[in-house]
């Protein structure tokens, strides 16, 4: 960003992690690969929920390279993923191939379009969620687990659970670290030295060349065959990945097909060209340590048509990730921000996709906002730093401001070539190269991305054109993300002006009120609740919920609201037709369901009229709890002549008496009358000292019992 401050600040030194905060999770490594042999699984990989976060984070690795995993280091527990699905709804998630993958995950099968089988389950001890276990078999695998499949998923996971509710326990809780804990390779054996040299023996005697990669595609065996089909020398290409070493291996394919091995563990073959005329086979045969290569020369019959002049290919050392992890990276990021819906939601998917697919240390994403250049996220710089650069005018004479201004992208592979075009007021951040990307969408300036490198970075022609389609990518979803923020934080102003900030002290009456937006995306909605004091001894109660979850139905929910209120004190089913009326001659296109209570605390009783809405609970001094079918009434808003009933029932001290909106009951593939006889046995457990005790139990237990996706409203009322 151009401020040279110290370096490496905010970064945990190695080993921090085993401080009284916490320890690593290497106390996880024998549970988990005595479960990998046990169940035979060819991946494994632990999420940790951190106390208090909604993020789990992966802590431990085995199988599969870092590199193919980093786009799910983190995992928001209410996206949609097996891992996050599993723990939030407490059960085991089973995925028993790429067409289910597609079915059910899409955007995740689109980035890994591979053969497969996965389980992912919550890993927990009582009622506290420790994270989720993910293991994946070959593609091989039948398409259901077995019996004895499942009854290992549930015991590692109470393994694991149990060796972290101990290490917590004894102060020391697991954190999960920046990178995860890598699981070594299984291996049945390790051969001498003499066994050694005998296996190199063979591998030479073989037809065509061979070469190992290990699991993250770098090869640590390479015959003198394979090196002369592959057109380097031996010492050239230990270590290194075919793909970067070798130019003419460059092409997603070969990179594609190593990752196609490594996840379905099948055998994937491809053929390449060797310029200028020399086409080879591949095959990769994978395993848990790595892959077998074999190499051999071939024809294809476009051979003669493809065939191009072309020096000698050199060993590379590339200064950036492979083409096809870019594109890896990438892809995952199209896919991701077509789901992300505020702002918040793009810093974090750009945050955590840009930096490893094109190999950057630190990233900056900054809006323009009256006038000057705002910060709205960043990674790998320090909040210190970040403050300095923090609402730069947009007349000063940075980089930043400048790309944004001018909508011209600016690369620096050294500092000198920075310090060359911002001589002496440019300070630097540590940092050894930049990109300076504006974000244009519609030939409108919506901000810039700045990334940054840790070493000299020659920025290639072809990436240079990718960095700049990714951020007029990101330009597009941060534009769209800014609009709906605006959009929902004026519907949210609304809904929370018409809602009631406080509900009134009625003498007798011990009440509680909840109020729970949607899931994402959905957080402004019509439901709404009232308690209404009409004298010393009667009051009034209501609760409703207006069709649809937009600034509509937040409007017509206050206007239903008020048609109560001025009403209250009449009979119920009077109050319910005077509304419905009212609401017909407005002809909202919307439908309202609504329950209307008169409470008369002398005599102890409450006289109800319903609107088409679930049915209120009563739960009996003596624990008895049931639900109150009324008798039905048509939504508010049909028809103007609709005629509401009321009905009386006892409502003693020590009584009480819950309406809620179907948000709290209702759920994918549940029947509602089983959902409302399940959330009346959770009102007769709950010991009711106080209404906002009860309140939340059964919220927590409506969460717990299915996924929502609609407002929850819920009103309690006690006699005392």
């Amino acid at each position: 960003m151009g401020a040279r401050s110290g370096a490496g600040e905010g970064v945990p030194e190695a080993g921090a992690v085993r401080s009284g905060r916490g320890c690593a999770p290497e106390v996880l490594e024998s549970a988990l690969l005595e479960s990998a042999r046990e169940i035979g699984t060819s991946v494994t990989a632990v999420y940790l929920l951190p106390p208090g976060e909604s993020v789990l984070r992966l802590a431990v690795l085995g199988g599969v390279p870092w590199e193919i995993s980093m786009p799910w280091a983190r995992v928001p527990v209410n996206a949609s993923s097996p891992v996050s699905d599993a723990v939030r709804e407490h059960r085991l998630v089973w995925i028993s191939g790429e067409e289910e993958l597609a079915r059910r995950y899409p955007r995740m099968a689109l980035v890994v379009p591979y053969r497969f089988a996965l389980a992912a389950a919550p890993i927990s001890t009582g009622t506290h969620t420790w994270g989720g276990l993910v293991l994946q078999w070959p593609a091989s695998h039948p398409p259901q687990p077995s019996p004895s499949e499942r009854e290992a998923i549930t015991g590692v996971c109470h393994r694991l659970g149990m060796l972290l509710r101990k290490a917590a326990d004894d102060g020391h809780p697991v954190r999960a670290p920046d990178e995860p804990l890598m699981l070594p390779p299984p291996r049945s054996r390790t051969a001498g030295p003499a066994e050694a040299q005998a296996a190199v023996d063979f591998a030479e005697r073989l037809p065509g060349g061979c070469c190992s990669l290990d699991v993250d595609g770098r090869i640590t065996f390479l015959s003198a065959r394979a090196a002369e089909l592959l057109g380097a020398d031996i010492p050239d290409l230990l270590g290194a990945k075919p793909w970067e070493a070798l130019r003419w291996l460059a092409d997603p394919t070969a990179e594609d097909s190593y990752r196609a091995a490594m996840l379905s563990r099948e055998t994937v073959s491809f053929i390449a060209l060797r310029p200028p005329d020399r086409w080879l086979s591949f095959s990769l045969v994978p395993d848990a340590s790595g892959i077998s290569v074999h190499v051999a020369p071939t024809h294809s019959a476009h051979a003669h048509a493809s065939v191009t002049s072309s020096p000698r290919p050199r060993p590379s050392s590339p200064s950036a990730p492979g083409r096809a992890t870019s594109l890896y990276h990438l892809m995952h990021l199209a896919a991701t921000l077509t789901e992300a819906v505020g702002v918040r939601d793009v810093v974090d998917q750009v945050a955590e996709q840009v930096l490893p697919a094109f190999g950057a240390a630190s990233l900056a994403l900054m809006t323009a906002e009256e006038g000057r250049l705002r910060i709205i996220g960043y990674r790998g710089y320090t909040a210190e730093l970040m403050e300095r650069f923090n609402a730069a005018p947009l007349t000063s004479d940075t980089p930043a401001v400048r790309a944004l201004t001018t909508g011209v992208p600016a690369f620096f592979a050294t500092f000198a070539e920075l310090e060359r075009a911002y001589p002496p007021a440019m300070l630097q951040d540590d940092m050894a190269a930049w990109a300076f990307l504006p974000l244009i969408t519609s030939g409108r300036p919506v901000g810039s991305l700045v990334l940054a490198y840790q070493r000299p970075h020659p920025f290639a022609t072809e990436e240079r054109a990718v960095l700049i389609s990714t951020a007029g990518l990101i330009a597009q979803a941060l534009d769209r993300a800014r609009l709906y923020d605006t959009k929902q934080q004026l519907a949210r102003d609304l809904q929370a002006g018409l809602l009631p900030h406080a509900l009134p002290r009625v003498a007798g009456l011990d009440v509680a009120a909840r109020y729970l937006p949607a899931t994402r995306g959905m957080d402004v909605g019509g439901d709404f609740y009232d308690l209404i004091r009409l004298d010393a001894t009667t009051a009034a109660a209501a609760i409703g919920d207006v069709q649809g979850h937009n600034v509509n139905a937040a409007a017509l929910m206050g206007q239903v609201r008020t048609a109560v209120h001025a009403t209250a004190g009449a009979p119920p089913d009077e109050v319910l037709a005077r509304t419905n009326r009212l609401l017909t001659d407005l002809e909202p296109d919307l439908f309202t369901s609504c329950l209307y209570v008169h409470l008369d605390l002398a005599t102890h009783r409450a006289c109800l009229a319903t609107a088409g809405h679930p049915p209120p609970l009563l739960r009996h001094p003596d624990g008895r709890t049931e639900p109150l079918h009324l008798p039905p009434g048509l939504l508010l808003g049909i028809d103007p002549d609709a005629a509401y009933s009321s009905t009386v029932v006892p409502l003693l001290p020590g009584s009480v008496l819950a309406l809620y909106t179907d948000g709290l009951v209702e759920a994918p593939g549940v029947d509602i009358d089983d959902a409302v006889d399940d959330l009346a046995h959770a009102l007769a457990r709950a010991e009711p000292p106080a209404m906002d005790t009860v309140a939340e139990s059964l919220v927590h237990h409506a969460r717990r019992a299915a996924p929502r996706s609609d407002d929850i409203a819920l009103l309690l009322i006690r006699p005392t």
